[in-house]
């Protein structure tokens, strides 16, 4: 194993492990996490049925993460999906301050805990589809 790919996937992991954690806290304390998160209060009431819904969510692409470290046929994919939704919410924070919603200082604020996951996503799972390894055919069961 490369030291690239082994940095790879101890950032996957890091990634996974701290995505799963923060969504096991929305689901075991929804209002400690609304009101330790800086700038959460702003968005809206506390809803604790729509937190859990998320950190079901972030368990969700966490446990990507971690399966697509330990699974190399199916990292493509699952990092993929994940990737997908982090970065759908990262342009929804970038939507909410173009219409006006959030201040431009909510940017910098959601950096690291919004903008900075989704960009690790899709740096890890371009660099997983070029490192594709394929899956084991019927034939090598055999």
């Amino acid at each position: 194993m490369t030291r690239t790919e082994k940095a790879c996937l101890a950032l996957a992991s890091l990634l996974g492990a701290g995505l799963a954690a923060n969504g096991l806290y929305m689901l075991a304390s929804p209002a400690a996490w609304y009101f330790a998160v800086p700038g959460v209060t702003t968005t809206g009431p506390f809803n604790q049925h729509f937190l859990r819904d998320i950190g079901l969510i972030f368990v969700l692409i966490g446990v990507a993460f971690l399966l697509g470290v330990a699974r190399p046929a199916l990292r493509v994919t699952l990092w993929g999906a994940a990737a997908l939704w982090l970065a759908g919410h990262a342009l929804f924070h970038v939507w909410e301050v173009a219409v006006g919603i959030c201040g431009t200082s909510a940017l910098a604020r959601d950096f690291p805990a919004v903008t900075l996951p989704a960009l690790i996503a899709i740096a890890l799972t371009v660099w997983a589809a070029r490192h594709v390894t394929p899956a084991p055919s019927a034939s090598s069961y055999r």
